[in-house]
């Protein structure tokens, strides 16, 4: 019997040489044209299309559309397939519980597996099934990131992000554990170390690096200085490597001292999707193990390089179990025009600007609250914490209100915030201004990876 199922179910060898980490994976890219990189990308599609066919869930999505086995055979053929979302997973679960028919290949043999959930931010939690070969390919692509931007030995890794059913805190452990020489701190959220415990931990172990998102990490750096610890004088902090909102990472940054922040990003789906590189300009897709379409969010159709549209992914990492072949993120982004500083063959694409599926259209505009951050973040004594509340007015119309969060309360600062917001958005829009700490009830900061930022109430 096999003292590692896992890890002796493929083979790591193989795994090695696909997605090399650290020095291995810039000898390999550096230099590398648009052209090679598609081989890779080819061969490792092949495995996925063979895979997706031996899924009753594609058997029957493909054969409703008319396409058969042999009429696609390579990624220039992917617009002929119908684009999935978390809508559709859904409602294969439903049929098939408890997983889904995505996550049972043909055989009905799945070998080992790893069961995740989604957050639930935007509708009801979604499985999420890892094969070990997929789950290992997204730990080791975080574990790339973090040893690209430069965290090593001698640091020690402090983790906010959240444990139970959701990826999280568990897939940032694996990462950092299996494919950095760092030492982890795996604290969780506010809800499962109180923050006052978390700045203790900072100090007592000395970490280095901080990794989570960036609206608990300000959370954090106002407890910092509560307890009367100054970031840049007392804590040895030196990086933080997270997720950052459009336009608040100088605002982070200064909230630690001054060091610098990274960002990344990724879906519960596929795992870390893009990063920034030690020079910061743009997040580099990981494009050996993902193929992206920007498609407009209305027609799917390409949207022109740095226009907005919808992120859809094919996975070319999840070739063991649960395939994902044009999976609809609805998250918003744009790829970036030009070459970036790294020599490395990857494109890059823009950080999150918004949902579309979380989207509130008034009066033929749209607005994504997950980016009123961006407009705020200026507000004196802003803290960074808001969420939008969707109602209906005295004349029966939807309106919207951004509740923002402040140290120094006054109606003149309301009145700025909710001019600025008028203005930019192009409507008129209200405001209200609260204290520190008060959106944290409906936001739920403290216990969600990802805070609530729209607040729907006009039943």
């Amino acid at each position: 019997m096999s003292n590692s199922p896992y890890f002796d179910s493929f083979d790591t060898s193989e795994f090695s040489r696909s997605f090399p980490s650290g020095p291995d994976f810039l000898h390999k890219y550096e230099g590398m044209s648009r052209d090679g990189l598609r081989a890779i990308q080819e061969s490792e599609f092949k495995k996925v299309l063979s895979a997706a066919w031996a899924t009753p869930f594609y058997q029957r999505l493909w054969k409703n559309a008319g396409i058969g086995i042999g009429d696609i055979t390579s990624l220039a053929d992917l617009p002929q397939l119908p684009i999935v979302d978390k809508t559709a997973i859904l409602n294969d679960v439903e049929e098939f519980p408890p997983f889904g028919s995505l996550a049972i290949p043909a055989s009905g043999q799945s070998g080992a597996r790893v069961i995740q959930t989604t957050s639930g931010t935007t509708g009801a939690p979604q499985p999420v099934v890892w094969g070990p070969w997929g789950r290992e390919v997204q730990n080791l692509l975080l574990g790339r990131t973090y040893r690209w931007l430069g965290v090593n030995a001698s640091d020690v890794v402090h983790g906010v992000y959240g444990h139970g059913l959701i990826n999280g805190g568990h897939y940032i452990r694996e990462s950092v554990v299996r494919y950095t020489d760092a030492t982890y701190i795996s604290a969780g959220t506010g809800a499962e170390t109180r923050s006052e415990r978390q700045v203790e931990l900072i100090k007592r172990f000395g970490a280095t690096v901080l990794v989570g998102f960036s609206d608990y990490l300000l959370r954090l750096a106002e407890v910092v200085r509560e307890q009367g610890l100054d970031p840049a004088r007392d804590l040895k902090v030196r990086m933080i490597i997270g997720h950052l909102p459009e336009g608040g990472r100088a605002k982070l940054e200064e909230a630690w001292g001054g060091v610098p922040a990274f960002n990344w990003y990724g879906v519960a789906d596929t795992g870390i999707l893009s990063t920034e590189g030690p020079e910061r300009d743009g997040l580099y897709i990981w494009e050996d193990a993902n193929f992206v379409e920007i498609l407009d969010s209305e027609t799917h159709a390409p949207t022109p390089r740095g226009e907005t549209g919808e992120l859809v992914v094919t996975s070319l990492a999840k070739s063991d179990l649960a395939p994902l072949i044009r999976f609809n993120t609805h998250d918003l982004t744009a790829l970036l025009p030009g070459q970036g500083k790294a020599s490395l063959p990857f494109d890059r694409m823009a950080g999150l600007l918004g949902r579309s599926d979380n989207m509130v259209k008034l009066r033929g505009i749209n607005i994504y609250p997950t980016a009123l951050s961006a407009i705020l973040i200026n507000t004196p004594s802003f803290t960074g914490e808001y969420y939008a509340r969707l109602e209906k007015n005295q004349a029966g119309s939807d309106h919207l209100v951004v509740v923002v969060e402040v140290r120094e309360q006054s109606e003149s600062l309301r009145l700025q915030i909710e001019d600025h917001l008028s203005s930019t958005l192009g409507l008129k829009i209200g405001a209200e201004i609260v204290g520190v700490g008060e959106t944290a009830e409906t936001t739920q900061l403290t216990t969600r990876q990802k805070p609530i930022r729209l607040v729907d109430v006009r039943a």
